[in-house]
């Protein structure tokens, strides 16, 4: 899997990013948000019972993300069209305002090293990637345990402080001296 430090890969994938059938998919690449921090974070498969209380919760911090200059980019080895189909049918993912990536080829998965060698399909991953594209944090449970999104968010609140944060440190509060 790759690490702090690492360049976040090349990639180009095809993303739903509206329900609207007209407007529904666009292809993303790793240029596509230029200048800014991304959240990508990794789900084993739609139409399960763990990802979709997770995908919720990023979409409902999801201005919180942009208001610190972060684009989130949700994503599995499924299909644009099941994407799309999830969306339509699972009343918390209706109005998702970031993209579903559909890593159909596993070629994403598969450079970040986040493919389960058992299943086929993502671990439950989780990458803060800074505007140059170097991965800063990478977050990785088990498929039965759901992340916190808040506290992703305090990392990246940590990260773009450039100052030494102590445990359960919150924006706002006092940074360490070195």
């Amino acid at each position: 899997m790759l690490q702090i430090g690492e360049k976040f890969p090349n990639f180009s994938v095809v993303a739903t990013v509206s329900r609207d059938k007209d407007k529904a998919f666009e292809t993303i690449t790793e240029e596509s948000y230029p200048g800014k921090w991304k959240l990508y974070f990794f789900w084993p498969k739609d139409f399960t019972f763990v990802c979709p209380t997770e995908i919720a919760g990023f979409g409902k911090l999801n201005q919180e993300f942009a208001d610190r200059d972060c684009q989130i980019l949700g994503g599995s080895t499924d299909s644009e069209f099941v994407h799309l189909a999830w969306r339509n049918n699972h009343e918390d993912l209706r109005d998702l305002p970031f993209p579903m990536l559909a890593d159909i080829k596993r070629d994403l998965s598969g450079q970040l090293g986040i493919l389960d060698p058992d299943g086929g399909v993502c671990q439950r991953a989780t990458f803060l990637v800074d505007p140059n594209n170097v991965i800063q944090f990478v977050y990785v449970t088990a498929g039965s345990v759901g992340r916190n999104p808040q506290e992703v968010l305090r990392v990246l609140d940590a990260l773009q402080t450039d100052e030494l944060c102590p445990c359960n440190w919150q924006k706002g509060e006092e940074t360490l001296a070195v």
